[in-house]
């Protein structure tokens, strides 16, 4: 959706190939921004060993000084995060550390030595998964995210962060779950890149024909003054109705109208149910529903 809204509202001829090259890019941006979540919460837990060094350097320390806590930075998710071989490589090739911004991670680590959740994990004696995971998870869900200036960071940095919010934290939760399962230069499947590209490359080949179903539906509605997005939804259901076997009717139908109320107006979502819904009664009804894949269709 994303690298079809780019194409389309850019003002010059697409190049061949270059569809493709906009489909990697907006990958990479969310497996950047991924990495990058990643390492700001590692570094944020270490920086309980960077706390304890500095209150230990002051003049004249305190006993709180001397004995701060810092079961955090030896978490043992920490640790197999740190230890895995494709975060390593990730921290070589997309460089996190360049954005790191090291006041922040110290405020969000001062909040966090002030709550109780914090308190009683450092009380505890014992290394068990469950609440290794547990404080981790509080730091991202309940510290960085209601955060501001966390926020105003990370949209600084990555102007994808609005787009990706939803689906990075889906990756994270499921990361912390099972780190040794990811890999961080692997994130897409093959299965799920080249379903990316064909639907790219269905909505793109077969305008002519999606346009064909939808401009007899708009009725009153003029074809040009309908939202971008609105359209592209419309045009990616209808190829997944007519060339993608594996997704039934019904599942492209909700998928797209969630992604209208996301992404699109208030009205988007009726607006694209509609649409869709009776485009997909017609084409049953006039028996053209086989899901042909479309790249045999001109062979």
């Amino acid at each position: 959706m994303q690298t079809l809204y780019s194409i389309q509202t850019q003002e010059r001829e697409l190049k061949p190939g270059e569809a493709w090259k906009v489909l990697q890019t907006h990958f990479n941006q969310t497996r950047q921004l991924f990495v990058y979540l990643v390492y700001f919460i590692t570094e944020l837990a270490l920086y309980a060993e960077t706390d304890s060094r500095l209150r230990l350097s002051k003049h004249l320390p305190t006993d709180q000084d001397r004995h701060v806590n810092i079961k955090l930075a030896g978490n043992e998710l920490i640790r197999k995060i740190l230890e895995e071989p494709s975060y390593k490589k990730a921290i070589q090739t997309d460089k996190p550390q360049l954005l790191k911004n090291n006041e922040l991670i110290k405020k969000l680590y001062q909040q966090l030595a002030e709550t109780e959740t914090y308190k009683n994990y450092i009380s505890g004696s014992g290394r068990d998964k469950k609440p290794e995971k547990e404080i981790l998870q509080f730091i991202y869900t309940d510290l960085m995210l209601p955060n501001e200036m966390f926020e105003a960071h990370i949209e600084d940095s990555f102007t994808n962060w609005d787009d990706d919010v939803e689906m990075i934290n889906q990756l994270l939760f499921a990361f912390l779950n099972k780190p040794q399962s990811f890999n961080f230069q692997e994130m897409l499947s093959t299965e799920k890149w080249e379903f990316g590209k064909g639907l790219l490359q269905a909505v793109i080949e077969k305008k002519e024909t999606t346009m064909e179903l939808i401009k007899p539906k708009l009725k009153n509605w003029d074809a040009e003054r309908i939202a971008v997005l609105d359209m592209i939804l419309m045009e990616m259901g209808i190829c997944e109705f007519l060339y993608f076997e594996t997704i039934p009717p019904k599942v492209t139908i909700n998928e797209y109208i969630d992604l209208a109320k996301d992404y699109s107006t208030l009205q988007s979502g009726q607006f694209v149910n509609g649409i869709l819904d009776n485009i997909h009664k017609d084409l049953v009804q006039e028996n053209k529903m086989h899901k042909v894949n479309f790249r045999t269709l001109d062979k």
